[in-house]
């Protein structure tokens, strides 16, 4: 059978996402314009489809696939290491991990199963009686700060020895995620505890999906400028072999090795 392949600069993978997530903003805010200006809930299902807000539709799917890519990326440049016997592959294997489970939270929503818990420890929000969480209503942030900054040290070091290029651009790509599903977090659930479901809330919900969208593409193109960097040729060869089995297997070539500095 045919060889397929797969191949394209980092910056065209880079804009094709940014294209993506452009689409699928602009698709929210017309759903937010027919939902709260016109009360069209639905729109024939177009609405909850494209609500970057809801769960199982095509902005989660969207985010799942980025955040598989990144943990792909990461466990190819971990085996790199592995073979070359690397002290980094363990930091580059927890990081393919890591972000495994992000892909499994976000299509599950498991963080949010910790909101209950943290309410009742905060002690609880009752606005009627005057009882606010206000910047903690979506109390899961406080495990996710806590993680964030415990991450932070684990990796501080392994950072310092990253090629310059690379180190800043992880570093703006998890100030653009952790901004996003964090720090938009902290203000989105004050301004839900006091005004509900507005249009103010809204909006801060599209700014916070898009960082973190954004913030997950940025990480992308900063992994495939890391291989790109140390390769003369990086491309995806997919191809069939004719078993019995008819097994579909995956192979990426490389005709350098990655190399660090």
């Amino acid at each position: 059978m045919p060889d397929f392949r797969l191949s394209g600069s980092p910056r065209s993978v880079v804009h094709f996402l940014g294209t993506i997530i452009i689409c699928l903003l602009c698709a929210h805010a017309a759903g937010l314009v027919l939902r709260l200006g016109f009360g069209h809930d639905v729109a024939h299902g177009l609405v909850p489809l494209f609500d970057v807000d809801a769960e199982g539709n095509v902005p989660t799917f969207f985010s799942v696939c980025l955040g598989l890519c990144s943990a792909a990326l990461f466990a190819l440049i971990a085996l790199d290491a592995k073979n070359r016997g690397d002290r980094d592959a363990v930091y580059w294997t927890v990081l393919a991990v890591g972000f495994l489970f992000l892909s499994y939270d976000e299509c599950f929503q498991v963080h949010e199963k910790m909101t209950g818990p943290m309410r009742a420890m905060l002690g609880g929000s009752d606005p009627a009686n005057g009882a606010q969480l206000g910047l903690m209503y979506y109390s899961w942030v406080v495990p996710g700060l806590i993680g964030a900054f415990a991450a932070s040290l684990f990796f501080l070091k392994f950072m310092l020895r990253l090629p310059a290029a690379t180190r800043r651009r992880m570093i703006l790509a998890a100030c653009l995620f952790l901004g996003g599903c964090l720090g938009m977090e902290l203000i989105n659930g004050s301004v839900m505890e006091s005004q509900g479901d507005s249009l103010l809330y809204n909006v801060l919900v599209m700014v916070e999906e898009g960082l973190e969208m954004t913030g997950m593409a940025t990480l992308i193109y900063a992994m495939t400028s890391h291989i790109a960097a140390s390769c003369d040729k990086f491309e995806i060869n997919l191809h069939a072999a004719e078993t019995a089995m008819s097994q579909q297997a995956a192979t990426v070539q490389q005709v350098a090795p990655v190399q660090y500095t």
